[in-house]
């Protein structure tokens, strides 16, 4: 695949069931190629993103859909607050991994919004294709390690109500752009 011809789309309202789909259908192929269904690492319905996860990032950020020509190949959800970005959720589709597709569509949200000083994302331990991706490919820097020792202080539910799988680990990364 060309990933020259890489090109993000605001989603469309006639898409989003679909981008929901190919959003849930991404990390699931990564947990599973790391656990099978073996463990807890899944939330509601089998999933590694909920559908409410995945609505509520859509509903409060700019969702765009990554196309390679007319084709769907992902997608992304961006909250920007001043020189604050927050990379919400970015899913390339199994099909089109390894392909320089990620990449290329970081590299169109880093045009898109160049007042943006600092980018944070957060990805699950086990998603050791994200965690290179983040840190050798686009420049982010691992800065946190959410666990059941170091809850995420921006999660409001207490500590003693968060999902066991919350606890698991998640990376937070920034990317400070110079």
């Amino acid at each position: 695949m060309n990933k020259q011809n890489i090109r993000l789309v605001p989603l469309e309202r006639d898409d989003r069931e679909q981008f929901i789909t190919d959003n849930q259908e991404a990390f699931n192929y990564g947990a599973l190629e790391e656990f099978g269904r073996r463990d807890n690492h899944f939330e509601e319905d089998g999933e590694i993103i909920s559908r409410d996860t995945i609505e509520k990032s859509i509903d409060s950020g700019e969702a765009y859909r990554i196309m390679q020509g007319d084709e769907k190949v992902g997608g992304l959800v961006l909250r920007v607050n001043g020189d604050k970005g927050d990379l919400d959720l970015l899913f390339v589709l199994p099909k089109a991994h390894s392909k320089g597709i990620g990449y290329a569509a970081w590299c169109a949200v880093e045009k898109l919004h160049p007042e943006v000083k600092v980018w944070e994302t957060v990805t699950p331990y086990f998603e050791t294709r994200n965690i290179h991706f983040y840190v050798n490919r686009c420049g982010f820097h691992i800065v946190e390690f959410f666990n059941s020792h170091h809850p995420d202080p921006n999660e409001k539910e207490s500590a003693d109500e968060i999902d066991e799988q919350e606890h698991d680990g998640m990376f937070r990364f920034e990317k400070i752009m110079k």
